[in-house]
């Protein structure tokens, strides 16, 4: 039998499973191709991870605290015949990152796609992790345009809105990445990282 990753994406759709959009995924393919160590922070149910795997010859870590959705992203990446090239961390991305840093792990690509509130504070151990040359993937950045926007943001969304600033202002100021920033869906930025 033969899967596709349409039938994922239309799982996701169904069971409200947030994985990345069309545009983006286009980008990510592009930019994973000729990398060779990756690691992903908000594995869900895979669909990125196979987007990855499938377009390169890496080798993927990849963490997700949630363990039913980290379940379900190892089942897909056996469907997909690509399981030996995955590690799943079933865990809190932060404490993952602490342990990868003392391991002193080096990527040559990471892409960032779980809490949106948390990125700034992943993002002193993500550049660690980095080597030079490397490239920082960081999807939904705009969220849902709050971000730039001049309104004001609803209490529920605040801490996040604030956070996600804190972590854009984060990599304008780094002279070590060079950043683009697209857009493009819900906003994603990628960073190569310069200098150490």
């Amino acid at each position: 039998m033969t899967y596709s990753l349409d039938e994922i994406k239309k799982y996701a759709k169904a069971n409200f499973v947030p994985i990345v959009r069309d545009n983006t995924s286009q980008a990510l393919t592009e930019i994973c191709k000729d990398k060779k160590n990756i690691l992903e922070i908000g594995t869900a149910i895979g669909y990125s991870g196979l987007l990855m795997l499938l377009n390169s010859s890496a080798c993927l870590d990849t963490i997700e605290k949630d363990e039913t959705r980290a379940r379900q992203a190892s089942e897909n990446f056996k469907k997909f015949k690509v399981q030996a090239r995955v590690n799943v961390f079933i865990d809190d991305a932060f404490v993952v990152l602490q342990r990868l840093v003392q391991e002193e792990k080096s990527y040559d690509m990471v892409f960032l796609d779980g809490a949106k509130g948390q990125y700034f504070k992943y993002f002193p151990l993500i550049k660690e992790l980095l080597s030079s040359g490397g490239v920082l993937f960081a999807d939904n950045i705009n969220l849902f345009g709050l971000v730039n926007s001049s309104e004001k943001v609803p209490h529920k969304h605040r801490s996040m809105v604030n956070n996600m600033r804190k972590f854009i202002a984060l990599l304008k100021e780094d002279k070590a990445f060079d950043c683009q920033f697209f857009d493009l869906d819900d906003g994603y930025c990628v960073c190569k990282k310069i200098s150490d």
